[in-house]
């Protein structure tokens, strides 16, 4: 089997090495189904394009954790003994399993290197210490004077021994005290924020983790009680977000398709390299600044890929 992680793929063995008309999928999701309509969507639709219909020559069966982490491994071997010629997955919680995409493939120790994954795993990559530092870089330019700053991360995530240096750093260059703050779940995240206001937090980085980008609106909303700016992924800043940067989730989905239809061809997934991203975005939300009182200097919006009025 395959496992697709950005898919994250890892093909069964003795799998055939000639085209198949049809595929068995396995989706090994980390949070819930409704959280990944659009990203399904696109990854559908890029199967279509390839020739593939789900209930006709491609068949998917989805799996979800539910933000329960430890259900991961159970449910990827429930999936393994429905016999799916490829294992879908994404993040790094889900990839350590058996990756849709990974923070940083490399680094967490999934693959040991793009070029030559050495393992039955191969998918989509971005770099995400880089993005990390890069959203309190965009806060920095949207609020000159910012001096203390907030990291709110869930630590039983991998990426967290690789994101919270690159952040730090970035803090020390850009003369910001940086705080870290916990949240391991949904009814962890008020708890959080309340924490924050009373450490005098003027600003907020979001960590990329599956159960933040499950409840991105809640997270907003609790933003906009304590009155505080927050750079986070892309989506964050279609649902009210101040600042959106990061790789583009969407087009990683479709490119996965690729890899299945590489696979289902007969490519051995380890011969498959590991892609990095190459399309990112900066989006903000002019609404939200208002709102906030903040006027976001004119360089920074000239910068934006996508602006929110």
């Amino acid at each position: 089997m395959a496992l697709s992680g950005a898919a994250a793929i890892w093909p069964r063995t003795g799998h055939a090495q000639t085209p198949v008309k049809i595929g068995r999928l396995g989706l090994l999701g980390a949070t819930f189904a409704a959280s990944w309509d659009r990203r399904m969507e696109a990854f559908q639709s890029s199967l279509r394009d390839l020739g593939y219909v789900q209930g006709k020559n491609i068949f998917i069966e989805s799996r979800w954790a539910e933000e329960r982490y430890g259900q991961l491994p159970a449910l990827a071997e429930e999936l393994v003994r429905l016999r799916v010629d490829i294992l879908l997955t994404y993040g790094t919680p889900g990839t350590l399993v058996v990756f849709f995409y990974i923070g940083d493939a490399v680094s967490t120790g999934v693959v040991s290197s793009l070029a030559r994954p050495g393992a039955n795993v191969t998918g989509n990559t971005y770099f995400l210490p880089e993005l990390m530092a890069k959203r309190l870089e965009l806060l920095k330019d949207t609020m000159p004077n910012l001096s203390r700053a907030a990291v709110l991360v869930k630590p039983e995530n991998p990426l967290f021994e690789t994101t919270l240096p690159a952040v730090q750093a970035a803090a020390n260059s850009l003369k910001i005290e940086l705080q870290q703050f916990d949240a391991r779940d949904r009814n962890e995240l008020e708890p959080a924020f309340l924490a924050m206001t009373k450490n005098n937090v003027e600003a907020v980085v979001l960590q990329e983790d599956a159960v933040f980008l499950a409840n991105l609106s809640h997270i907003v909303e609790l933003a906009e009680r304590q009155s505080l700016p927050i750079a986070g992924p892309v989506e964050f800043s279609e649902v009210g977000g101040l600042i959106g940067y990061g790789a583009d989730f969407l087009d990683m989905c479709r490119h996965t398709a690729v890899f299945v239809d590489k696979i289902l061809r007969g490519a051995k997934t380890a011969d498959l390299p590991v892609e990095r991203a190459t399309r990112f975005e900066t989006v903000l939300n002019v609404e939200t600044a208002k709102k906030l009182g903040l006027s976001i200097p004119p360089l920074v919006i000239l910068r934006a890929d996508r602006v929110f009025e």
